[in-house]
């Protein structure tokens, strides 16, 4: 049986695919699980620099299997959803969302959970928590506002209405958008320059963020300054292979 998160290992970076493409990608209890395991593994894999989440097949993913949920499924615990996703958003390195097609819902707090949004211009973006009479619990509720505005994101969570791609990047909700037939191509030349930057630096700039977010400036500034990690293990042999380089004529 195929994994239903599988895992590629790039040259500095990883592939994490939603695998579940004959059901658009709708999210179970058990892909939960996978992603989850990778994202433990991936924790501590110093080869790893980044990590890019997309989708197999047609979409990035529909959002939560709806008949996994009429069948009342089980999480492990209450909570487990979003413990899973706030692990993945306090990975040591940058994770990026791929998006293309879908993105619902369930789907979209994934996305969320990731350092950044890049979609295909066939992505398209949504939350129908309202429209089948549920309220969010693997984070919507406060990882939307943060990245589209309190007003935006309740927009979003009143008409549960879909955006385009276009859309998705006005407000902010995604960095940027790529013709469809350009986004593999894309994704690896972002990863792949992510990946050759310090994974000493993103990591620490990571915490700086987390610990910061949403205080006052002065307090952050404070921090900065006093809670400074210092330079990583490969600053000078960095500084030396550009200082030495040969100069273009």
């Amino acid at each position: 049986m195929a994994d239903l998160v599988s895992r590629t290992d790039r040259k500095g970076w990883t592939l994490l695919t939603l695998n579940r493409p004959a059901k658009l990608n709708a999210l179970t209890v058990e892909m939960f699980g996978e992603l989850r395991r990778h994202v433990i593994d991936l924790r501590h894999d110093d080869a790893v620099r980044c990590v890019v989440l997309r989708g197999a097949g047609k979409c990035f993913s529909a959002g939560h299997d709806l008949s996994a949920i009429a069948e009342g499924e089980g999480p492990p615990s209450p909570g487990w959803h979003s413990e899973t996703l706030r692990m993945m958003e306090r990975l040591p390195k940058p994770v990026i969302a791929a998006v293309h097609g879908h993105c619902y819902t369930g789907a979209l707090e994934v996305a969320l959970a990731a350092d950044f949004i890049v979609a295909a211009d066939d992505a398209r973006f949504g939350d129908t928590h309202a429209r089948w009479a549920l309220t969010p619990v693997w984070g919507m509720s406060q990882r939307l506002p943060r990245r589209v505005g309190t007003a935006t994101a309740k927009r979003l969570m009143f008409t549960a209405g879909m955006i385009d791609a276009d859309e998705a990047v006005r407000i902010g909700l995604a960095e940027y958008a790529v013709p469809a037939g350009r986004f593999d191509a894309e994704i690896e030349a972002l990863a792949e320059g992510i990946a050759a930057n310090s994974a000493f630096t993103h990591a620490a700039v990571k915490r700086l963020l987390e610990a910061t977010d949403g205080g006052p400036l002065d307090a952050g500034l404070q921090w900065e300054v006093m809670e400074s990690e210092g330079h990583g293990p490969d600053m000078h042999e960095r500084i030396a292979a550009f200082t030495t380089r040969p100069r273009s004529e």
